[in-house]
């Protein structure tokens, strides 16, 4: 019966439902796309919470009735005052633990394990739509900070808004009415002390909203900072900087800590007036009531039920301004992660997109222009034009910042030509899906992204679907399941089901890019991207894998990038890029014929010396 309860509360709320739009950029619009799918059982739960705080005015009017009956010296008590007695006993027996139970159930099964987990997914769907540049211009650590820092204050908020707000606010009005049954000026006198108590609050809680904001801020960089230093430990242990990464750690938590004292010496201030508010309360109602007591104008119950009401509020004074402090708190964390997370799109599928079909894999490009926006600066494309047929092989190469990595990104649609249209198969990349796109193209780049998932995870990752033999067979041909047979990790899992570390950093460069070509030859695309696929193999692994790599290419469309060019001497087609523009165009014999940048390049890796600037990594 209560695992039936459980499981029917705990589904009130869908907790992965996706928003049907962009988050707004306004506080109490945003709080509405979180929300949005569990409005109907979290305003029953309002309801329910309000329901809760009326039994604190319940508890009193019983304790003021009880007194007064046994105020009575005649006969016959229980005869009497048996519904009293009656009401009395199912009050606080039935009435209130089921009241307080449904309360405790909707907070502790209904909210807080399902709106952390919805508003999370929908500003973790956001973030991943965001174009590469989003995440270029920010920490990764900071990103993430901000969407758990703001999932779990809009859940806080959410929760406590429920908890007490409605319980408070209940509480409130019941004890105004209470009030007025006993006389108007107890009422009065409440009303008066209310509007000094929310007064406090109107004086306070903007000022620990700004900052809170501050504080969220500050808390973020320095889990950016902390992140970015863990990320690159290898970097910062070569380059003997630990001290420096400490000072600069340092540097962020004193920011923080001078924040935090900020937040601290309002905060304790607000308290303090607070406290001194409360405890003005009991004087004016019980000191109220006695004199109407003397008067004969109140009754030993109604002292009863004043000094019930006056010490429940003055109780409750303290919790609630402790409460809505953090709300107020969460407030302006929430307003700091929508700056970070609410940024519309700046590359999106058209309305009118399609899924590409499959392809042949024919692409063009038609003078297109690429500049990261830097229209007089360096790097990019400019007015390019290239053909590949299905099937061809086409090597590029060109000095750092020629274009040949923008080249990559723009037909992977990373980034949207500013001139010009790039097509496969004659589909513009803007008429197709994103995602479509992508799974068409197999790619194995110079910096392999590695997981922190087995190894068969990483593979799988070209093609979830692929049986375990498919993923042996695509290791074998990658020259890699000899070693990932030998892999272990910290917790003893071994081969395939040993966790590479994140980023791949139990393997050494060369492991890592033939799990990528695994990976790659697993997923099977039409097209396929070569950028710099072999440059961390030494040349003995090279050569064993040159045959499997020749037969993945077979019968694909291929881009390969190498500045080691004995790499690509065997490609269809080789272009050579200076500024952004084709300077060269033919095989590898015609290139070497007419004696110009490529056949420099190549004299100078022959020869034994490699020009630094002229072939750099892009």
């Amino acid at each position: 019966m209560i695992r039936a309860m459980s499981d029917y509360f705990g589904r009130l709320i869908p907790p992965f439902a996706p928003a049907d739009a962009p988050p707004p950029t306004t506080l109490a619009a945003f709080f509405g796309w979180c929300l949005k799918g569990g409005w109907p059982p979290l305003l029953v739960a309002f309801a329910v919470s309000a329901l809760a705080g009326t039994t604190e005015i319940a508890t009193a009017f019983f304790l003021g009735a009880v007194i007064d009956s046994a105020a009575d010296p005649s006969g016959g008590y229980l005869v009497r005052n048996g519904l009293l007695l009656a009401g009395f006993l199912a009050f606080y027996l039935i009435a209130r633990p089921l009241v307080f139970g449904a309360s405790a159930a909707f907070n502790g099964i209904t909210v807080a394990p399902n709106v952390y987990p919805l508003v999370q997914s929908r500003l973790h769907r956001w973030t991943l739509g965001q174009a590469v540049s989003f995440f270029d211009n920010d920490f990764a650590g900071r990103i993430a900070a901000k969407q758990m820092q703001t999932a779990r204050a809009v859940t806080d908020v959410t929760g406590e808004f429920i908890n007490v707000v409605a319980f408070s606010l209940a509480s409130l009005i019941g004890s105004a009415l209470l009030m007025l049954t006993i006389d108007w000026r107890i009422a009065l006198a409440l009303a008066v002390w209310l509007v000094g108590y929310l007064w406090l609050f109107r004086f306070f809680m903007p000022r620990i909203r700004a900052r809170s904001k501050v504080r969220a801020a500050a808390r973020a960089t320095v889990t950016g900072q902390v992140v970015d230093t863990v990320t690159n430990i290898k970097t910062v242990k070569l380059f003997g900087h630990a001290d420096h990464e400490d000072r600069a750690a340092l540097d962020s938590m004193a920011k923080l800590r001078t924040e935090a004292l900020a937040f601290g010496r309002i905060s304790t201030a607000f308290r303090f007036a607070l406290m001194f508010c409360a405890g003005l309360l009991p004087i004016l109602m019980i000191g109220g009531t006695l004199l109407l007591w003397r008067a004969g104008s109140a009754t030993a119950g109604d002292i009863a039920a004043a000094g019930a009401i006056s010490f429940r509020l003055s109780q409750m004074t303290g919790w609630v301004s402790f409460t809505l402090m953090g709300m107020y708190a969460n407030l302006g964390e929430i307003e700091d992660g929508m700056r970070t997370l609410t940024p519309r799109w700046t590359l999106t599928d058209a309305d009118t997109a399609k899924d590409l079909p499959p392809v042949q894999g024919a692409i063009a490009l038609d003078d297109v222009t690429f500049t990261y926006g830097r229209q007089g600066g360096g790097g990019g494309l400019r007015d390019l034009t290239l053909r590949l047929r299905p099937g061809e092989k086409l090597g590029v190469v060109g000095a750092s910042g020629a274009g040949k990595s923008t080249l990559v990104a723009l037909l992977l649609r990373l980034y949207d030509p500013e001139k010009g249209r790039i097509t496969i198969d004659g589909h513009d990349l803007r008429d197709v899906t994103q995602d479509s796109l992508r799974h068409q193209i197999g790619m194995v780049t110079q910096e392999t992204a590695m997981f922190n998932r087995t190894a068969r995870d990483n593979i799988l990752y070209g093609r979830p679907d692929a049986t375990e033999e498919q993923v042996i067979d695509a290791a074998r041909r990658a020259e890699a399941h000899d070693f990932i047979t030998t892999l272990r990790d910290h917790k003893g899992n071994t081969g395939y089901d040993a966790f590479l570390g994140e980023r791949g950093v139990k393997l050494s460069g060369g492991q890592r890019q033939r799990i990528a070509l695994a990976r790659a030859i697993i997923k099977d695309a039409p097209i396929l991207v070569l950028d710099e696929a072999t440059s961390a193999l030494d040349s003995e692994v090279e050569a064993a894998i040159q045959t499997a790599l020749d037969r993945v290419m077979d019968g694909k469309t291929v881009l390969a990038i190498a500045h080691r060019l004995s790499t690509i001497a065997r490609m269809d087609r080789i272009v050579v890029l200076e500024d952004g523009r084709i300077v060269e165009d033919g095989t590898h014999a015609e290139l070497l014929a007419a004696r110009g940048i490529y056949a420099r390049y190549w004299d100078r890796q022959s020869g034994g010396f490699i020009g630094v600037e002229d072939v750099a990594a892009e």
